[in-house]
């Protein structure tokens, strides 16, 4: 099993940190067929092979994610598709 951990500072407060947030977890449902729900500030995302959360703060994201075996393989386009999206909606 593969882990991926991020961390992006924000300066968008929490309201539209939580916005972004949403934003970003649509585009996981578009690009790889996510389901997301929030819990509090947490956004929790799951499909066959991964799970984590999104969590939002004031000034910060975490985002943290395990992949399955099959998934592992393609870790790098993942990454690669959530720092886009961190950096569109958060930057």
């Amino acid at each position: 099993m593969s882990t991926i951990d991020l961390k992006r500072d924000h300066a968008l407060g929490m309201k539209k940190a939580r916005v972004a947030a949403q934003r970003v977890a649509d585009e996981m449902e578009r690009e790889f067929g996510m389901t997301s729900t929030w819990e509090g500030n947490v956004l929790k995302f799951e499909r066959s092979g991964v799970h984590g959360e999104l969590v939002v703060q004031k000034d910060h994201v975490e985002l943290h994610a395990k992949l399955g075996f099959l998934l592992s393989a393609f870790r790098g386009r993942i990454e690669e598709t959530i720092h886009r999206n961190f950096d569109e909606y958060f930057g």
